[in-house]
């Protein structure tokens, strides 16, 4: 069923949009959880299954992110033509049999088999949902708007966390896979009987002398356009680097504390998951209200919001790599979890707000795309390798070493959102849409 309200630059969003961004940010939450419970069970699966850190990396990042994002832009493609809502049923239906496939696995061959069946599952989750949220939330209202969704990151990793490693405890880690694979089947049909199709870009801002939006492009104009757009490029390369740091910090700070702190997974279960679920999501939300509420002013908050939680997160990173227990490394790990998923709220607005509504989707899947290859399929390898190389010597401590590794890729991500900030100060198309 589609819904017609009219177009509107100043329309605010009602209740039953807020109902969907949390149905959405539900998915994302078992999205992310199915995708993040391999790293936070990877040291008794690494153990029983007799993996190394390179390959651990590999299943953790880029096999599924290869898989994940080369059938992100063709879905993302079918989105932007056809009924959005179906699409993100079936595919949470598809990730969450995969995930359970997963507590089959007997070999690093048959893991990586069913994990990418997750990815390609969760290749028709994201950029569907984005697109739906701009079409139920206005320009000025979409970072907060994106943040909520986005809170499935964290919490998606806490409650991986606190189900995942509780029910690994106790039952063994093929177990937690099933627990947690299940309950996404369930969601696939809530998204089907809650939440309605609405017109694409009923709420955005018509161009001067335009009565409707333009219909969707071809994949190589789509794709060319955003090649050509300087702000999506930087904000791309930046995006990828956040991720960089982010993946690599949330898929190997589990292993890291068992067998470089001595937590136990129980321990794992309680401290990590709130933690990584309390601290990420109100960093996830900070980042989007304050991107909203300074954006009305400064479009260059889209960047520089980011760019200082990033700042803040460093000191705090090397503090955690170097804190004599759990407990302390605990503490110190909060900003970094707080902030680290700080940049896509204000990417994935900026991407919504830089193209017509017809090519957001696969926009979208584009910057996913670039985000995840290098990002997720770069940062959870390039520690592994790191920390492969000074095991010999080091033992368990190697993997200290490969998120030291890490600090470098800090600097870069600063220096990437301060162009993003450079840039979208002369953005027109965003000036149309949020002014400031």
């Amino acid at each position: 069923m589609n819904e017609t309200t009219p177009v509107s630059g100043t329309a605010r969003a009602g209740l039953y949009s807020y109902a969907v961004v949390i149905l959405l940010s539900a998915v994302y939450t078992f999205n992310f959880l199915d995708r993040q419970l391999l790293a936070i069970l990877s040291e008794p699966i690494r153990k029983e299954l007799h993996l190394s850190y390179t390959e651990v990396g590999m299943l953790t990042g880029l096999t599924f992110a290869v898989f994940y994002t080369a059938f992100g832009i063709p879905l993302a493609w079918l989105a932007d033509r056809t009924h959005r809502v179906r699409i993100i049923a079936a595919a949470c239906t598809v990730w969450s049999l995969f995930s359970m496939v997963c507590g089959l696995a007997t070999s690093f061959t048959s893991l990586a088999l069913a994990r990418i069946g997750v990815g390609v599952g969760e290749a028709g989750g994201s950029p569907p949902s984005y697109s739906l949220i701009s079409d139920y939330f206005p320009p000025r209202q979409r970072g907060l708007a994106m943040a909520l969704y986005s809170l499935g990151v964290p919490f998606g990793t806490g409650l991986g966390a606190l189900l995942g490693a509780r029910v690994a405890a106790l039952y063994g880690w093929r177990m937690a896979f099933f627990a947690v694979g299940a309950p996404g089947v369930v969601l696939g049909l809530l998204v089907l009987l809650v939440i309605r199709e609405p017109k694409r870009g009923r709420l955005d801002v018509l161009a001067e002398g335009e009565t409707d939006h333009a219909a969707a492009a071809s994949l190589w104009t789509t794709l060319l356009s955003v090649v050509r757009n300087r702000t999506l490029m930087i904000t791309g390369l930046s995006s990828a680097l956040s991720a960089f740091v982010g993946y690599a910090t949330l898929n190997n700070a589990p292993a890291y504390l068992i067998s470089n702190k001595s937590m136990s997974l129980t321990e794992i279960s309680v401290y990590y998951a709130a933690v990584s679920g309390v601290a990420g999501g109100l960093g996830t939300f900070a980042s989007g209200w304050l991107v909203d509420l300074l954006g009305k002013r400064f479009r260059t908050a889209y960047a520089l919001v980011p760019a200082a939680m990033t700042l803040t997160a460093l000191p705090c990173f090397i503090a955690f790599l170097f804190a004599p227990t759990w407990p302390v490394a605990m503490l110190c790990l909060v900003v970094p979890l707080a902030f680290g998923n700080a940049y896509l709220p204000a990417a994935i607005a900026v991407v919504q707000n830089a193209v017509p509504p017809a090519q957001r989707g696969v926009t979208s899947a584009i910057l996913l795309f670039i985000l995840n290859i290098i990002g997720l399929g770069g940062g959870p390898v390039y520690v592994g390798l790191v920390a492969d190389h000074f095991k010999p010597t080091l033992g368990t401590g190697a993997l200290q070493y490969g998120l030291l590794a890490l600090v470098p890729f800090y600097i870069l991500t600063l220096v990437a959102l301060m162009a993003g900030a450079w840039s979208i100060a002369r953005d027109d198309r965003l000036a149309a849409q949020l002014g400031g």
